[in-house]
């Protein structure tokens, strides 16, 4: 079992992420020059943790990834994803199955 979305907004309030942006499907975060997204519509959180695709070979050292991307016209911060005729942006969703191991991800990640 995974993390739900308002889980991991939590963890990242206490890592002191702080929200910038909230939508119906997502959640921004900021913390200095870091952003990330939680995807409100992850109802079993596997895609809960959404980081910016220049993060995910840094990222593979500490988390694998639930999928290749993950899509979505709200993820405005990212850079456009440039196939088919879609306005969608993206980046490289996780999830996680315990706070401990998120906290241990962003602190490798953003520490």
């Amino acid at each position: 079992m995974y993390l739900r979305p308002d889980e991991v907004a939590r963890v990242l309030e206490r890592a002191g992420f702080e929200v910038d942006t909230i939508t119906q499907k997502t959640y921004g975060y900021r913390r200095g020059d870091d952003y990330v997204y939680v995807n409100r519509e992850a109802r079993m959180g596997r895609t809960a943790l959404i980081i910016h695709p220049t993060l995910k070979e840094r990222s593979l050292n500490f988390a694998d990834p639930s999928s290749d991307i993950k899509t979505c016209d709200h993820y405005t911060r990212f850079p456009l994803y440039l196939v088919g005729d879609s306005n969608n942006h993206y980046g490289i969703p996780h999830g996680f199955s315990s706070r401990m191991a998120l906290e241990r991800y962003l602190e490798h990640m953003f520490g």
